[in-house]
């Protein structure tokens, strides 16, 4: 199959980097799998006495803030906050002028025990009724102890407004984190598309799990105070530690992490769906039952006839484990979901498949393996313009280490990969375009390495059959509608 490509340069701090833009939907020439090794800093979590993890100051001053979106259209936010002492006040107080609070809200507050740790007092508070594309500032705590933050609602929901997701996955709290974080916080993303294994706190045990899930709540807040996190479950949230007594799956994530799940009518916050800007975002749970009748496959089969690609063109779809991987790592544990909800990700053009869980960077050309069964049918993935393009983003730096191993020769589905930390950002500019990019964390550095434009899998089929209907019309050939 043949690759149309272009090469643009990029001015990367006074160097020129040649990227290559790949517009094609198949297989081609153009596979990479990059020879860069770098340096890394130790894969070790960071002390808990450094600044990043600093404790507010004042008593039972709120931590961990957060946000999250708070409905189905981008019109609410979920704020969440810790207070580690009391339960404190569980208001929000906000406004469209910074100190100037002429709205509130009331939250609830809960709290839980790991082992012997008892957790702070969590808040969670949903602040509705918002009017798009406005800076809201707003208030948390008592008195000397109370902090302000400020976030920025999404434009309108139209198919041509312009808006930047960051994806973000197996972040951790290392130094390659914090360098993963911060790179992100300097590329204009808008709201992070997060694909599940948040703190790593289940590498510890006994009480220092629940204490490693307070410091990276500190640690993220620097940003998601003041952007909304869309959140996704990774098998390091499961935290099934019976020689513990700790049995109940997700515990942690499910009292900590709030999501718009009850906007969609999902029965689990591990599965829901968001529309923002000119996207429909769906959540999945690769550690959640999925196969036929169970309540996240109803609850899937119904969300998808949902979609309304004349309102939200581009339809994402987040989940931790990768259904097409080429790495070593984790190869094939995906495969049980795609045999469920490949041929569905197919018919409904899903655009972007974003996981994580490898920790290592690859993205796909568009590809599926839909006609495989097994008595017939072809068992190898084939090109396919209605797929979405399955891309691997566990790479941001947690205390596991780099998946460095691929398989040789690199499959011909495969069209870049490289096993470094970073981050991405998905830049949609209208109906038929978006922007892809993702940057590698070069030992501190930020470094744009996988530059690819894309059109949209619902408007570049519509306007192929529009102009094949034109051209037909001219030539006096029937059409079929």
């Amino acid at each position: 199959m043949k690759v149309a490509a272009m090469l643009v340069s990029a001015g990367v701090r006074g160097s020129c980097l040649l990227l290559i833009i790949i517009t094609c939907v198949g297989f081609g020439s153009a596979r990479i799998t990059s020879s860069f090794v770098r340096s890394e800093w130790p894969s070790v979590d960071i002390p808990l006495d450094h600044q990043v993890f600093a404790i507010p100051k004042g008593d039972n001053a709120p931590q961990q803030v957060r946000i999250t979106q708070g409905d189905y259209d981008g019109k609410a936010v979920i704020i969440s906050w810790v207070t580690p002492d009391e339960p404190g006040s569980n208001k929000v107080q906000y406004g469209k002028s910074e100190n100037k609070y002429d709205s509130s809200a009331e939250g609830t507050v809960t709290n839980y025990t790991f082992y012997n740790y008892k957790s702070g007092y969590i808040h969670h508070c949903l602040v509705d009724d918002l009017e798009y594309d406005t800076k809201y500032y707003y208030k948390i705590g008592d008195g000397h102890s109370s902090r302000e933050f400020w976030f920025q609602t999404p434009p309108k929901i139209d198919p041509d407004v312009s808006y930047t997701f960051g994806i973000i996955g197996d972040l951790g709290q290392t130094y390659n984190s914090l360098s993963t974080l911060e790179h992100y916080m300097q590329s204009g993303g808008q709201t992070v598309l997060f694909v599940g294994d948040l703190s790593y706190a289940d590498r510890y045990e006994y009480n220092d799990v629940g204490i490693r899930w307070d410091s990276w709540g500190r640690f993220v807040e620097q940003s998601a105070a003041y952007q909304p996190w869309l959140w996704s479950a990774g098998n390091h949230e499961i935290e099934y530690m019976p020689k513990m007594g700790e049995v109940i799956p997700f515990k942690s994530y499910l009292y900590r992490i709030a999501t718009p799940h009850m906007a969609t009518n999902s029965t689990s916050k591990l599965w829901y769906a968001v529309r923002r800007a000119s996207a429909h975002i769906i959540v999945l749970s690769n550690y959640s039952p999925y196969v036929k009748y169970t309540p996240q496959w109803r609850w899937l089969r119904e969300e998808l006839t949902r979609v309304d690609r004349e309102k939200t063109p581009w339809l994402i779809v987040l989940m931790h484990v990768p259904i097409y991987n080429s790495n070593s790592a984790h190869f094939m544990e995906g495969e049980s979901m795609r045999s469920v909800y490949e041929s569905w990700f197919v018919r409904a053009r899903v655009d972007f498949i974003f996981a994580g869980h490898v920790h290592a960077y690859e993205r796909s050309y568009r590809i599926s393996n839909i006609h495989y069964n097994v008595t017939s049918g072809d068992p190898y993935p084939v090109p396919d313009k209605s797929a979405p393009v399955y891309i691997t983003v566990g790479d941001g730096g947690n205390q596991e280490g780099l998946a460095g191993k691929y398989m040789d020769p690199q499959p011909e589905y495969s069209a870049y990969r490289e096993a470094s930390y970073g981050h991405s950002t998905l830049e949609l500019k209208n109906r038929t375009h978006a922007f892809y990019h993702w940057n590698r964390n070069d030992d501190g550095k930020k470094v744009p390495t996988d530059l690819v434009m894309f059109h949209n899998q619902y408007w570049a089929s519509n306007m192929q059959r529009r102009r094949l209907k034109k051209n037909h019309r001219k030539a006096g050939i029937a059409t079929d509608h």
